[in-house]
Parts: C-alpha cells; structure tokens; sequence
C-alpha cells in the first residue's frame, strides 16, 4: 500500500469534510442543533469562508503554482515521474 504524507491527508480530510458540510447547508439539512436564525445568518457566511478557504488551500498545494513549485516539476519531469 501507498504510504501518503500527512499534509496531503489533512487536506483532503478537511476538504471533504468542508465539502459535506457545504451540501447539506445547500439542501436545508445542518448537522449542528441550531436555532434557524443561526444558520440563516453566520452559520452559513461561515461554512462558506471556511470550505473556500479550504478548497484553494488544497487546490494551491496540489499544483505547481510557485517558483519552487515549477522547479519541484521540472525535477520530476526530468527523472520521469511527472507528464510533461
């Protein structure tokens, strides 16, 4: 079995979980027992900044968006482990 880092993990975790939640405030259904003020107001504005932060935090570490980046690409290009 693959052994996947920590950090990639974590992301993935968190953005699945951000995800979820997003869908059920979408479809009227919210896991946490709150009065319907609370989640008309903060409860959503909140979900919502959190799965966006969450889902460009993934998103940027999954691609080679930085100067390090394009250099961590062309490593890998150049011994074959990444398409070019």
């Amino acid at each position: 079995m693959r052994k996947i880092d920590k950090g990639t993990f974590i992301r993935t975790v968190l953005f699945f979980i951000a995800m979820t939640n997003q869908l059920l405030v979408a479809y009227g259904h919210v896991p946490l027992p709150l009065t319907e003020v609370e989640i008309g107001g903060a409860y959503t504005v909140g979900s919502t900044i959190v799965t966006a932060i969450v889902s460009v935090w993934a998103w940027w570490k999954n691609n080679y968006l930085s100067e390090k980046g394009q250099l961590q690409k062309k490593a890998l290009q150049s011994q074959g482990l990444a398409k070019k």
